[in-house]
C-alpha cells in the first residue's frame, strides 16, 4: 500500500513520536509512506513540509521573506507587527476575532507532495497552524482519508479538550475559558463549532482513536456527521526500549541513590499543551507525604526543567530526553510514575512506565482507565491486587494523591505485585507491533469499502 501519513510536526513530543514511528514501521513492513508535516525539523527524504508559504499571495510571500530574512534584528517591533498585519490583513483581523485560522493553502496541494498517489491518507493531529479543515470533504472524495485525533479539538469552539464543559455537544459559545489550548483572543467559538460542523457535514471519513472514551465524544459530537467507519486501535509502544531491568543498577548508572524512595513525574512547563497536565495537585501532594513520612529519604523527579524546592525534599528536575532509552531508565529508577491531568486521551508516558515495571499512581480522566487497570475504591475498574497495575484518584483530589502515594511508598509487597502485573498486562496490550498489524488491517478494509461506495480509485 502507499500511505501518506499528516501530522503537525515530525519531531516533538508524544504525538509527533506516534506518528514519526508509524511512518518508519510502514516502510519496515514494506509500504510506501510518507510523512507531510506542518513543520519539517529532521531530514528525512520522505518527509514533506507543507508548502503554506508558498501558496500566499504574492504580497504575504515578499513580506515573510523579509521578516525571515537577517534584516528583521533591525527593525522596530512595531513595524515588524504592521508588516505581519500587512501581509495578510484579512486574516489578521480574523485572529483577533479569536477565528481559528484555517488560512493555509499549502494543505490544498497534499497529494501532489508524494510522487504517487497514494492509496489511503492518514490524518493525524489537524492543530498545529498548518491545516485547512476546509480541504477535507473535497479530500475524502479524492482518496480514502482516515482521521485519527489525539484530542477533542475538533469538536469543539477552539479548546483541545472541553474538560467540565459540556457546550461541544450542542454548540460552543460565551466560553468560559479562552485561555485553554489552543487558545483564541475573543470569544468566536460559536462561530467556529458551526464552521467546523458545516465541514464535516460535507465531509467522508473513516475515524479511528486510541481510546475509547474519545470515540465516544466523537459520537456525541458535530464531527459524527462524517464518520463513514470507525475503530478503536490503541497506541502501542516499542516493548524493545520500554522493558524492565535491575533498578540498582540504573540508579547506579543515572547517580540516584539506591536507598531512597523515588516517585518520577512530567512537568515540561514551556509546553502550552501541558496546561492539561495537573503538577500542582502533584506538588501540593508531595508536600502531604513529606510531613507524613518525615525523616523518610524521599526523591522526586521531573522530567523537563531545573531544581526545586519542597519543604526539606528536594525535587529534582531533568531536562527534556530526546533519547527514548534514557528516559526507560528513569521508569525503571522509579517506585512510582504519577501522571496528574485535567484531560489526556490516552498517554504515551502512562504506558512506559507500565511497560518498565513501575506501577502508576494516575487521575481517573479521558482514557487513562483504559490503560490503568486500576486498584482502590476510587477506581472505576477496581480491580484485586492479582491483576492491577496502580491506582486511579478522582480529578484534581489532593488527599487521594497523597494517600496513594504513601499506599505504595509503605508497602513493598503490594508495589512490587503492581509492578509484575503492570509488565504483564503491557506485553498483552502495548505492543506497537500490534498496533500497527490493527492498523494494516483497518487500511485494507478503509480502501475496499471506499472503493465499494464511491465506485472509483
Amino acid at each position: 500500500m502507499r500511505i501518506l501519513l499528516v501530522n503537525s510536526a515530525d519531531v516533538g513530543g508524544g504525538a509527533e513520536g506516534s506518528a514519526y514511528r508509524l511512518f518508519n514501521a510502514l516502510q519496515d513492513r514494506g509500504h510506501e509512506s510518507w510523512l507531510a508535516v506542518g513543520k519539517k525539523r529532521g531530514t528525512h527524504e520522505k518527509i514533506f513540509q507543507i508548502p503554506n508559504d508558498e501558496h500566499r499571495n504574492s504580497w504575504a510571500k515578499f513580506v515573510y521573506k523579509k521578516l525571515s530574512s537577517s534584516h528583521e534584528n533591525n527593525l522596530a517591533p512595531h513595524v515588524l507587527s504592521l508588516l505581519r498585519i500587512a501581509a495578510e490583513p484579512r486574516r489578521w483581523l480574523e485572529r483577533q476575532l479569536g477565528v481559528e485560522d484555517f488560512n493555509y493553502p499549502g494543505s490544498r496541494h497534499l497529494l501532489e507532495l508524494t510522487p504517487d498517489c497514494p492509496d489511503i491518507v492518514h490524518l493525524l493531529n489537524l492543530h498545529g497552524d498548518y491545516f485547512d479543515l476546509g480541504l477535507l470533504p473535497g479530500l475524502s472524495r479524492q482518496v480514502p482519508v482516515i482521521l485519527n485525533p489525539r484530542d477533542a479539538w475538533l469538536l469543539s469552539g477552539h479548546c483541545a479538550h472541553a474538560s467540565e464543559c459540556d457546550r461541544w455537544k450542542t454548540g460552543c459559545g460565551h466560553c468560559p475559558d479562552l485561555t485553554r489550548y489552543p487558545s483564541i483572543k475573543r470569544d468566536a467559538t460559536a462561530y467556529n463549532w458551526k464552521r467546523k460542523g458545516r465541514i464535516f457535514a460535507q465531509s467522508h471519513l473513516y475515524i479511528t482513536t486510541p481510546s475509547h472514551w474519545l470515540m465516544n465524544e466523537i459520537e456525541q459530537s458535530i464531527l459524527s456527521k462524517a464518520i463513514v467507519k470507525s475503530c478503536v486501535i490503541p497506541t502501542g509502544i516499542d516493548l524493545a526500549v520500554f522493558f524492565p531491568s535491575d533498578k540498582n543498577v540504573v540508579r547506579t548508572r543515572l547517580g540516584i541513590p539506591l536507598d531512597s524512595r523515588v516517585l518520577l513525574f512530567t512537568a515540561n512547563k514551556n509546553d502550552p499543551k501541558n496546561n492539561w497536565k495537573d503538577n500542582q495537585t502533584v506538588l501540593s501532594a508531595i508536600e502531604q507525604v513529606l510531613e507524613r513520612l518525615s525523616g523518610q529519604k524521599i526523591l522526586f523527579i521531573a522530567l523537563g526543567g531545573a531544581y526545586a524546592q519542597i519543604g526539606k525534599s528536594e525535587i529534582k528536575f531533568v531536562p527534556f530526553q530526546q533519547d527514548r532509552n534514557i528516559v526507560a531508565d528513569y521508569y525503571r529508577a522509579a517506585d512510582v510514575y504519577l501522571h496528574a491531568a485535567r484531560a489526556d486521551t490516552f498517554p504515551n508516558a502512562v504506558m512506559e512506565s507500565l511497560a518498565c515495571g513501575t506501577p502508576v499512581i494516575a487521575t481517573n480522566v479521558g482514557g487513562i482507565p483504559e490503560q490503568v487497570n486500576g486498584f482502590g475504591d476510587s477506581a472505576p475498574n477496581n480491580r484485586d491486587v492479582g491483576s492491577a497495575t496502580g491506582i486511579l484518584v478522582n480529578l484534581e483530589n489532593i488527599e487521594e494523591m497523597a494517600d496513594a502515594m504513601l499506599r505504595l511508598l509503605t508497602n513493598e509487597p503490594l508495589r512490587s505485585q503492581l509492578g509484575k502485573n503492570a509488565i504483564q498486562d503491557s506485553r498483552q496490550r502495548f505492543d506497537f507491533d500490534d498496533q500497527m498489524s490493527r492498523f494494516l488491517d483497518w487500511y485494507q478494509e478503509v480502501i475496499e469499502h471506499w472503493m465499494i461506495t464511491f465506485g472509483r480509485r
